[in-house]
């Protein structure tokens, strides 16, 4: 997850959540959702009448080859009823957020359509964006709640998919050392120290040596044990599990200044530089995964969901025999759950039909090509509770093994532990993630520490929260 223009500071940025449904901003995969549908969705049902229908505008990032992908898409819809009709406006992803704003200022907005992560609370809190609590009322099925963007209380926004960190491992790197797997099951989730330990054990250097081994030498590790991403808006999840946050939980108030949140990143950055099972990382890329579980190099790594459907599947076919578990914790149990938003514009005339489009264009019947691959989670709360749904979407080829998957990322996502990523509540995200990772690049190196390198610049942080920089 890269920050800056990339959503979300990196929220979707790697090849993975951006879709015509709006998951993280990396315009080179802005739109996967071809919106394939499967057999017996309410996509293929005709309509019954020709009454005039109520127009609707959608506007997404992407190329005009994108946008008529997605019209593609909307035309089902649009045969699918009597009522509404979608019209889909492609804006290319480096005018897109220029576009909307000069459209807002002429009061000329699209009735609904996609926006950045970092940019749903801003618009609400300036009245751009509609109440959309009344979505899914009278449904079967409504989304996580650790998918709801909120201002005030109320929804703004719901994710389009949904995403969580995970824990991936090398099950024959753990086989080969005689160390038992990584726990799947959040009731048996490994503490911080089990899980340096573990990591020690799974480290070697080019003579075999581990960490604490007599001989040992850090400058010749061969194989490393773990690796953390440390990406700015994945960080959160520690200096939550270790009690303290970037942000109070209504999102008023940096936090990232106590020393539970230093604490916590201290301890990220000493995986590499002080218990040696870790390699470098300066928290600039988002391709953690491919660095570390899929180039063999490390034995776990830390990072989202996603990554089974845009390159752990390809690698599991080539023979990579991984598997996954819920992440380790420091006090607290903790994973963060992300995904771009669809939002409604409160300029539009008709919210009811604009709710009406995304409910059904959000629906995982139009989704299921990316859900299915792995690349995308469901956002209904049925396809979790419901176990003939979650097998429909787990049991295949695509995933780990049922239960492993079901316990460690199914039941890990709607379990108390998930809680929603910063961007869901709060403002200026992107600045903060963005200065902050700046701030944390001579962290890394041992050049400085989190105490020293947080509090030096935390007037700076504040100020970015605010909007201020």
């Amino acid at each position: 997850m890269k920050t800056g223009k990339k959503l979300g500071a990196g929220l979707i940025l790697t090849a993975l959540l951006v879709s015509a449904a709006g998951c993280g901003g990396n315009e080179a995969n802005t739109n996967k959702n071809t919106g394939t549908s499967s057999p017996g969705s309410e996509a293929t049902k005709a309509p019954e009448a020709s009454a005039e229908k109520v127009k609707i505008i959608y506007s997404m990032w992407g190329s005009a080859a994108e946008g008529n992908t997605t019209q593609a898409v909307a035309d089902r819809f649009n045969a699918s009823q009597d009522k509404i009709e979608v019209e889909v406006q492609a804006i290319p992803w480096e005018n897109y957020m220029t576009k909307l704003n000069t459209l807002a200022t002429a009061g000329q907005l699209p009735d609904t359509g996609m926006l950045k992560e970092d940019g749903v609370i801003q618009w609400s809190s300036e009245g751009m964006l509609n109440d959309v609590s009344a979505m899914y009322e009278g449904s079967d099925s409504k989304p996580l709640d650790s998918l709801a963007y909120k201002y005030q209380g109320k929804p703004v926004a719901y994710a389009a998919a949904n995403e969580i960190l995970l824990l991936y491992y090398n099950k024959d790197m753990f086989d080969k050392a005689n160390v038992p797997y990584p726990p799947s099951a959040l009731d048996q989730a490994w503490t911080w120290d089990q899980f340096v330990d573990a990591a020690k054990k799974l480290t070697n250097d080019k003579n075999g040596k581990h960490p604490g081994d007599d001989g040992f030498n850090a400058q010749s590790i061969v194989q490393f044990g773990a690796s953390v991403e440390n990406l700015p808006w994945q960080l959160e999840a520690w200096t939550l599990s270790n009690g303290g946050g970037f942000y109070s939980e209504d999102g008023t108030e940096v936090k990232v200044g106590e020393d539970a949140s230093i604490e916590a990143i201290q301890r990220v950055a000493d995986l590499y530089l002080k218990d040696h099972v870790a390699p470098l990382s300066v928290g600039q890329t988002d391709d953690g995964i491919q660095r570390t579980i899929i180039a063999g190099t490390v034995a776990m790594a830390t990072n989202g969901q996603w990554n089974v459907g845009t390159s752990l599947n390809t690698a599991k076919e080539e023979g990579l025999n991984y598997g996954v578990a819920v992440l380790p914790y420091m006090k607290d149990k903790v994973t963060i759950s992300t995904g771009g938003a669809n939002v409604v514009f409160s300029q539009t005339k008709h919210p009811k039909e604009a709710m009406e489009w995304l409910k059904w264009y959000n629906s995982e019947e139009n989704n299921w090509e990316l859900i299915s691959s792995g690349i995308w989670m469901p956002t209904l709360d049925k396809w979790y509770k419901d176990e003939a749904l979650t097998r429909k979407w787990v049991e295949n080829p695509n995933f780990p093994p049922y239960d492993e998957y079901k316990s460690a990322v199914v039941d890990y996502a709607q379990s108390p532990a998930a809680r929603p990523a910063a961007w869901f509540y709060t403002n200026y995200t992107t600045d903060f993630n963005t200065l902050l990772g700046s701030i944390l690049g001579d962290v890394w190196t041992g050049k400085t520490t989190a105490k020293d390198a947080i509090s030096k610049n935390l007037d700076a942080l504040k100020a970015a929260h605010t909007g201020n920089k």
